[in-house]
């Protein structure tokens, strides 16, 4: 798939795909990795932090090894979609913890989420004491996952993007 990013050079795709593998990796070794030398690198990494293109660094943790390896695809129907009712639904759902995304969708629904937990059990709670609860929903439909087959950074390697 070929894509174009406005203002990323090889050099600039180079570094990101480099630190989406490691972001712990020392300005020298990324200096090597794309073959140029500290100090275009260091202006280069700067330059995509400032832009916003690199957004942070964080740790992954993996779930499975957390035990939160239930994971369930919910759609979520409103009773209001005005401007109001979505910023409420909004804010109260960044304030679940076990729900990994949220997604406002075009469709028949209105709201996809991603919800982990340890078990059906535990989901079957999160979801009557949590998600029903909040503001507007009407009714809710679930989907379980039985395996992960793709997951990770949304653009992977970017060495083959023009």
């Amino acid at each position: 798939m070929q894509m174009d990013f406005p203002g990323l050079d090889r050099f600039d795709r180079a570094i990101l795909t480099a630190l989406a593998e490691n972001g712990r990796m020392s300005v020298a070794d990324l200096a090597r990795r794309i073959g140029l030398s500290k100090s275009p690198t260091q202006a280069r990494l700067r330059r995509l932090e400032a832009d916003g293109i690199i957004a942070g660094y964080r740790a992954l943790l993996d779930p499975i090894r957390l035990g939160l390896d239930h994971v369930a695809f919910v759609e979520v129907r409103l009773n209001d979609t005005r401007e109001a009712a979505l910023a409420a639904f909004n804010a109260a759902v960044r304030r679940i913890g076990e729900i990994e995304q949220v997604h406002l969708i075009a469709g028949n629904f209105d709201y996809l989420m991603k919800v982990r937990t340890r078990s059906m059990g535990e989901y079957r709670i999160v979801l009557a004491e949590k998600i029903s609860t909040l503001p507007h929903v009407s009714n809710t439909s679930t989907y379980v996952a039985m395996q992960a087959v793709k997951e990770g950074g949304p653009l992977g390697p970017l060495e083959n993007v023009t």
